[in-house]
């Protein structure tokens, strides 16, 4: 990395170079993540480019085609206009897994509409023979096309540029693109421009992948996967990943994986995470800005995309989901410190927790459909409304605890087999009380009249459509459940753990270099040596956002990191 140049809104906590046992430690942790599936075989990887090779030339010809028959352009003009396929989040970020989505976007001249591409593109797909499994999702906030291509899935959007050619150079990553376009091309636009500048934000992009790909496969098997059910989605990772590498900038991934699950089981929500600092470009767009947007300020997890326009990515987050997570950065961070100091592997990290056994009460959300093709639509317009049930419960004085396990499971009931089907299970704490008889039905009934509402706007509801949601014991699950769905949430015998890093305690620790002694078990776990010297998030270098808070503490922090950190020098 360039030593003049910071990155992130403030300077590093720990330059420390990587000791021989953290290249071990990461060596490891590549081992695993390609025996997890997390690493693309060069095969897939020239199959998935071929296939957008393909898409290209289907956009290309596609717009020449309307150019000419619809919109009465001559063909020496029609050849000359254009129009291209680009990616981003996972392929783009360049950590795709085996059998993992692409996200594209199809970029259009100005004289392309939208209703042009969700009538006659649609159309031109479906006449292709390694086209299946498409849906249109029009109405979503981001309009979207839904397919598998020679089997691989691809969520396809559509932005269309005032621009009378779109030529193969264009530069997306320009804000003047975004002149005089609607929001929901801006919205699409966004996609790539994101995830462009996170690359453009860390300093080690190498890094970076790797522990990113890490922190996917954690999120993934421990259940805090899930953008729409209101945990983290694909781009929200990476930029708490990004964040991390900023802060930790010659850090290994093994290290980072560590020091990610330090800085975010100590971050004081809803403090900001920022990659860089915020700026309106004064096009007319909207950005985060809680001083400004009232609603902005009831954002309990805010990680702030930072390509302009400046939007939260982690809006659907609710209380629970919130709590859902930190419990398991804490947990995380236990587990990677056990690692760094060879008590435990790699394995174990990436064990998911018990979730049917983590509760005695249950709520099963099932949807069902007549065939194949209506459940595919069904199924994501009930996904995408059970975070109203979770808000709804959340409301409930009786409740305590909810927590949505984002894995979809067929039902062994009578009444389901052999129908498209899918359920979703969500674990309920009660609060203590005697001789009480609780009542959800108010908060179902609430959760399935939104359902069949939306699916009546969107005109999405066909014959044989359901949703159901029902309280199930923690004994009961077997009648809804496989005993292999039961079995994978069930404790594994871990690997015994390598000796290389039991030396990690006589290790001589450079002076800026975090501490990684394990915390006794009866004390309070002990926050690296290296934490005071800069602020976690730093991400209030733009005091206004601060203020926004009414917080006197710097935000991000926990209150013993502040005590110390408030009688020291903030570097911007």
């Amino acid at each position: 990395m360039d030593a003049s140049r910071t990155l992130g809104m403030t300077s590093a906590i720990s330059l420390a170079k990587p000791k021989a046992s953290d290249l071990e430690h990461t060596r490891e942790l590549s081992e695993y993540l390609k025996e997890a599936g997390m690493f693309e075989e060069d095969s897939e990887l020239n199959h998935r480019f071929e296939v957008l090779g393909k898409l290209n030339t289907l956009v290309r010809t596609w717009i020449r085609d309307i150019s000419i028959n619809v919109k009465n352009m001559p063909p020496q003009i029609a050849d000359t206009v254009g129009g291209k396929i680009c990616t981003f989040g996972s392929y783009r970020l360049g950590v795709a897994g085996k059998g993992a989505d692409i996200d594209a976007l199809c970029v259009a001249p100005r004289h392309i509409e939208r209703t042009d591409y969700f009538s006659s593109f649609y159309e031109l797909l479906k006449e292709q023979p390694e086209v299946t499994e498409m849906r249109s999702v029009e109405e979503a906030y981001v309009p979207v096309i839904k397919m598998k291509y020679e089997g691989i899935e691809i969520d396809l959007l559509f932005a269309r540029l005032a621009l009378k050619e779109v030529p193969d150079s264009v530069d997306l990553k320009d804000d003047t693109i975004l002149k005089n376009l609607d929001e929901k091309c801006v919205r699409s636009l966004n996609g790539c421009r994101v995830t462009d500048e996170i690359l453009r934000q860390v300093p080690n992009r190498e890094s970076f992948r790797l522990a990113l790909r890490a922190v996917k496969l954690w999120a993934k098997r421990h259940g805090v996967y899930s953008n729409v059910l209101g945990y983290l989605g694909g781009v929200s990772w990476a930029m708490l990943v990004a964040r991390t590498c900023q802060l930790y900038p010659n850090a290994t991934a093994s290290t980072l994986v560590e020091k990610f699950f330090l800085v975010f089981s100590k971050w004081t929500w809803p403090a900001p995470v920022y990659l860089k600092q915020p700026y309106d470009a004064k096009l007319g767009f909207k950005v985060w800005d809680p001083r400004v947007n009232v609603q902005d300020r009831f954002h309990l997890m805010p990680i702030i995309t930072p390509a302009y326009p400046q939007q939260n990515s982690t809006f659907n987050t609710s209380q629970s989901t919130r709590a859902v997570m930190v419990e398991e950065f804490k947990s995380g961070l236990q587990i990677t410190e056990d690692i760094m100091l060879g008590k435990a592997t790699w394995d174990k990290l990436f064990q998911p927790p018990n979730f049917f056994m983590k509760y005695r009460h249950y709520l099963v959300v099932i949807a069902v459909a007549r065939t194949p093709e209506d459940h595919l639509e069904w199924y994501g317009l009930v996904e995408s409304k059970i975070r109203h049930l979770i808000l709804s419960l959340e409301h409930n004085t009786a409740i305590k605890t909810v927590h949505i396990n984002p894995a979809t499971f067929s039902c062994r009931v009578e009444e389901y087999l052999g129908k498209p089907h899918s359920s979703w299970f969500l674990g309920v704490d009660f609060n203590k009380s005697e001789n009480v008889n609780i009542d959800l039905t108010n908060d179902i009934n609430i959760f399935v009249e939104v359902v069949y509402k939306q699916s009546t706007y969107n005109k999405a509801y066909k014959d044989g459509m359901e949703v159901n949601c029902k309280y199930v014991k923690r004994k009961q699950l077997t009648n809804y459940l496989s005993l292999e769905d039961l079995e994978k949430y069930k404790p594994k015998a871990e690997n015994q753990p390598r000796h290389i890093g039991q030396k990690r305690k006589s290790d001589p620790i450079a002076p800026d270099s975090p501490s990684r002694e394990s915390p006794e078990p009866t004390k309070k776990p002990k926050i690296d040596s290296d934490l005071p010297q800069a602020s976690l998030n730093g991400d209030d270098s733009n005091t206004s956002i601060d203020e926004a808070y009414s917080n006197s503490s710097l935000p991000g922090l926990t209150p013993e990191i502040n005590a110390t950190q408030q009688s020291l020098p903030l570097s911007s």
